[in-house]
């Protein structure tokens, strides 16, 4: 079973055991040709209850006009999951919807059961990163780097965009995937989820590789990732839905309108029934 299968699967046993309230509010920043400025870079999807759910913009410009055509007035009343047990599919459009109705859903419930959420464990620092190790990033950590070079570890960086490699030139970035396979630490950027590249990454792993998945499009419960191989997840959860839309539409910093959070795989007590 894939990523997205597993997440389907967690949607599905949400949905049946908890009651999920239609759809309220959806924002939606203007569309940018080229990729979008860092001040509107994100969706996001808010239910009766103001749980929010937040999703990144990773549409091509072939993609403008069906973007530019979506009504949230005809969003408003339907349910998170009619959209949430789509994703999988080839429209990254209706991924993104579908990305923030999971985030939505999962926050519903973790509100509603008054689930205890790990606001203090920085994700990032659960790495021990030693002398000798090989430390692999999907996406730059800008932050990270250092503290490898530090401790005298050796450091892989994997982007998709052929063009970073000349941007970055004292980085070690490439495109070749298969860079991961001799790493003992990985730390991979949420949007992988999204942009359906994670199941390769986690392919090309070691076994014994530890995997941390970081970002702010990770406001779900970790267990379709940790079903997966992944032994971190860090997030974010709103906390303010109406400042948090407010900030967005203003194109303001809303970092401290949400909370991070963090799963780690080895402590982690499931909401999700087996079998």
């Amino acid at each position: 079973m894939g990523l997205k299968d597993e997440f389907k699967k967690m949607v599905a046993h949400l949905q049946e055991t908890y009651p999920v309230p239609p759809i309220t509010d959806i924002f939606l920043p203007p569309f940018s040709r080229g990729g979008q400025p860092k001040d509107s870079q994100f969706m996001a999807i808010t239910l009766q209850g103001g749980a929010t759910g937040i999703s990144y913009l990773l549409l091509p410009d072939s993609k403008e006009k069906e973007y530019r055509a979506l009504e949230p007035r005809e969003l408003a009343g339907r349910y998170p999951q009619e959209f949430a047990l789509e994703f999988g599919g080839e429209d990254p459009v209706r991924e993104m919807i579908a990305m923030a109705s999971i985030n939505a859903i999962c926050q519903h419930v973790m509100k509603e059961t008054k689930f205890e959420l790990d606001y203090v464990t920085n994700p990032l620092g659960l790495i021990t990163i030693e002398k000798g190790d090989r430390v692999g990033m999907v996406g730059l950590f800008s932050g990270l780097v250092d503290r490898v070079r530090k401790a005298g570890a050796e450091l892989v960086i994997i982007e998709k965009r052929e063009n970073l490699v000349d941007k970055y030139r004292d980085l070690p970035i490439t495109t070749d995937v298969a860079s991961l396979a001799s790493c003992s630490k990985v730390l991979c950027t949420s949007t992988t989820v999204l942009n359906n590249s994670l199941d390769d990454i986690l392919g090309h792993c070691s076994p014994g590789a530890f995997v941390s998945v970081v970002g702010p499009t990770a406001g779900y419960f970790p267990d379709p990732l940790f079903a997966c191989g992944v032994d971190v997840l860090g997030g974010r959860v709103v906390k303010d839905s109406a400042e948090f839309l407010g900030r967005l539409a203003e194109r303001k910093r809303w970092e401290d309108s949400t909370l991070k959070t963090c799963f780690q795989k080895k402590t982690y007590r499931t909401m999700i029934r087996k079998g």
